[in-house]
């Protein structure tokens, strides 16, 4: 009811005056608030007698202070739909939304708003279809990373008096855009990523700034007419499509272009020799095409080019040895080619700016190469997906810009050496799937920055010691310098495949992640993480933390690894995802493992003894949590039911735990499956196993049938006499009324 009374207030309210502005502005205030009962944004300190209007959080005016002219509501914890009366703003020229959980589809009242300038409805989650054809006088609108779909022929023709950016990424939509910007003379910036546009390419591409495409279904060839005359493009992505055929030579017209993305079609012939007269060029990216093995002289003159990927172009055979002459390069991506030699040859290894190189997903066997570690430059390393073998050379702790270290899935054997204990900018360190021996060293512990480790599927032996708990103690050191980083605009080729392996994406928190990966640029995501700035959002016990709290994982699962867990792993403040299944630890389980913000925990086939911590139950936000095939005894903790976003849990092959386990809350919801092998353990008499029921339960269940059964024929019945009640006595009742009635009795018809 509350809802509704918003609704009509806001549809009532219109006027042409500053008093006007007011009534509607607390008409959309309490819309809001009725949708958001609990957190409310800035909105919420609108009042008229504290302050002016033109003084309320988020609201601009003129400058004479007679009409309100913009609304800023960015990231104010708004839901439910969009306000549906805010045209009777007859002056609003500014309305920004943004980052926030905004649904419905856009009304019709939004196209009346006439005066509108800037509209940013971006990171919301509004669905239905585009119709904003009022909206003439627009200079700015984006609607990036919404559910919204259809095609847009029918706003845009009518959105491009003025209009100069068209921001319409991460969304749904459909259908063709060869034709819809020819009559957009302003248009300069037009971003339509990861939608599912088909057909041609809009021909007159050249004469805007930007112009984004990437991760649609466009095809076709890109002819060279489509640079002939004045290009002023400075970046041009046409990634993720299934464009055919030679690249025109012509995009050198494009003196400005500043990066050339082309990676993920299929571009086939020569690379354009051409390209090396754009000096502007920054980042050059044909990834993922056919293009030929033979790289152009002339891209050696690119001197302002930072990034180069020419991954998955089935090079084969040795790195070319141009390779080895791109010295101005800092990022050089040749992972997928299937090489098999050249490291040494191409001279890659002496390139003195190099800050990541990425070798991985070919075919490199032998040792490691021990010179990288004269590389004082290089910041990301990956090696993984190769066939190399041997120990790891202990110089590579001599790199002390190094962030990321992948090595996996390789044939590595010997001890991780303790020199990486001088790695103090080191965020990944990923070694799985190798055949390395010995402890974990302790003085992997000296890495502050060291968030993200992952060692699963080797040999290793000893213990987590409690030196080790101190790595990511302190990465704001590294997130500050990446921050200052101005080179990330030229990234782009790799992200997705590095962070789907560096993020572990089947476990939570980290499968939104995965989700996320599908849909937005990875691009945008690799440079929240590396600046600090993750995605995931993790709340420890008892707060409520915002969505860029890191999310740090401790991956040790499928070793030999032993002992006990010590208890100043409470230190390891970050940690969300902690696997130690498949190892030989022992001993009871550290209470203060409930201090920890895991969203993930699995201990499975180890030697735990002891009873169960009760303090898990303080772990708010777990969502899987595995214990079976250990030793673990005494009482189950009810706490455990407590647990209310818990989705897997197992306990299973547990003998010695005994209790009770409760009929209802969270732990009923799983079935039978999560308790097996515990036979002292008191079970509930029904279990959520989704059909598949032995036959006792089944009985169980066909006893508590036929009790329901019965129940229902008593309910029915209640019902009824209830109903006939309440008939008989309004009948009683409109007869007592037509006896006491006599102008009731003289309408009556004769009695015949």
């Amino acid at each position: 009811m509350v809802i509704c009374l918003a609704v009509f207030k806001a549809t009532a309210v219109t006027g042409d005056s500053l008093d006007s502005d007011i009534e509607v502005l607390l008409s959309f205030k309490s819309y809001l608030e009725s949708w958001n009962p609990i957190e409310r944004g800035k909105y919420n300190e609108w009042e008229t007698e504290k302050q002016e209007v033109c003084q309320w959080p988020g609201i601009t005016c003129t400058p004479e202070g007679s009409r309100v002219t913009g609304i800023n509501l960015r990231d104010s914890t708004i839901s439910g739909p969009l306000f549906g009366n805010l045209s009777a703003l007859t002056q609003l020229t500014f309305l920004d939304l943004s980052s926030n959980t905004i649904g419905g589809s856009i009304p019709d009242d939004l196209s009346r708003c006439h005066s509108l300038k800037h509209l940013n409805l971006s990171h919301n989650i509004i669905g239905g279809k585009l119709s904003l054809s009022g909206l003439s006088n627009l200079d700015v609108l984006d609607l990036s990373v919404n559910k919204i779909s259809g095609d847009v022929h029918s706003s845009f023709p009518l959105l491009c008096n003025s209009l100069v950016v068209a921001n319409l990424s991460t969304n749904n939509f459909t259908g063709r855009i060869d034709g819809i910007f020819n009559e957009c003379k302003y248009l300069k910036y037009v971003d339509f990523r990861y939608n599912r546009f088909s057909g041609e390419i809009w021909a007159d591409f050249r004469r805007l700034v930007k112009f984004s495409v990437s991760g649609n279904r466009l095809s076709g060839n890109i002819s060279a007419s489509m640079f002939r005359g004045n290009c002023t493009l400075q970046e041009l992505d046409l990634s993720g499509n299934d464009f055919v055929g030679q690249f025109p030579g012509q995009v050198s017209n494009c003196q400005n272009l500043k990066v050339l993305d082309l990676w993920g079609n299929n571009f086939t012939g020569n690379i354009p020799a051409e390209i090396g007269s754009i000096s502007s060029l920054r980042g050059l990216h044909l990834g993922n095409n056919m293009f030929s093995r033979d790289i152009p002289e002339t891209l050696l003159n690119l001197s302002n080019l930072v990034f180069l990927g020419l991954s998955r172009n089935n090079f084969r055979g040795d790195i070319q040895e141009i390779f080895g002459r791109f010295t101005q390069v800092k990022y050089l991506v040749l992972f997928g080619n299937s090489y098999v030699g050249g490291i040494y040859s191409s001279n890659i290894l002496t390139l003195p700016n190099l800050s990541r190189l990425d070798l991985s997903y070919n075919n490199f066997s032998g040792r490691l190469p021990s010179e990288i570690s004269q590389m004082q430059s290089l910041t990301f390393l990956i090696l993984a997906y190769n066939n190399f073998s041997g120990d790891i050379p202990h110089e590579y702790g001599n790199m002390p810009r190094l962030q990321a270290l992948d090595l996996s899935s390789n044939r590595l054997t010997g001890s991780i050496p303790a020199s990486f204990g001088k790695l103090t900018s080191l965020l990944w360190l990923m070694l799985a799937n190798n055949s390395l021996s010995g402890e974990i060293p302790r003085e992997i512990g000296n890495c502050s920055s060291l968030l993200w480790l992952n060692v699963a599927n080797n040999q290793l032996s000893g213990g987590l010691y409690p030196e080790l708990t101190n790595m990511g103690s302190n990465p704001t050191p590294t997130f500050e310098l990446n921050r200052q980083s101005t080179d990330y605009i030229i990234s782009g080729s790799g992200e997705c495949l590095v962070m789907k392996r560096w993020i572990p994406a089947e476990f939570p928190p980290f499968i939104f992640g995965l989700e996320t990966l599908a849909k937005r640029s990875c691009r945008s995501l690799w440079d929240h993480v590396r600046k600090g700035k993750c995605i995931f959002p993790v709340c420890p016990p008892g707060s409520v933390v915002g969505p860029l709290e890191i999310s740090a994982y401790l991956q040790l699962s499928g070793n030999m690894l032993s002992g006990e867990v010590p208890a100043n792993i409470s230190r390891m403040k970050k940690l969300s995802m902690l696997h130690l299944g498949f190892n030989e630890f022992e001993g009871k389980l550290p209470i203060e493992i409930g201090q920890l913000p895991l969203v993930f925990l699995n201990l499975t086939r180890n030697k735990f003894s002891g009873q169960i911590p009760r303090e898990l139950g303080n772990i708010y936000n777990l969502q899987n949590l595995d214990l079976s095939y250990n030793n673990f005894s005494g009482n189950f903790p009810t706490s455990l039911n407590d647990l209310n976003e818990m989705s897997k849990f197992n306990i299973s092959y547990n003998p010695f735990i005994s209790g009770v386990i409760p009929s209802r809350g969270q732990l009923a919801t799983f079935g039978k499956e999560s308790f097996l092998g515990n036979p002292l353990l008191q079970l509930p008499s029904f279990f959520n196993q989704s059909g598949n029921n032995n036959s006792s339960s089944g009985e169980r269940d066909n006893g508590r049938e036929e009790e329901d059964h019965e129940s229902a024929i008593d309910m029915l019945a209640f019902c009824w006499s209830t109903v006939l009640f309440y008939v008989v006595a309004l009948m009683g009742i409109l007869v007592l009324l037509y006896l006491d009635c006599p102008w009731c009795q003289s309408m009556a018809p004769p009695c015949r």
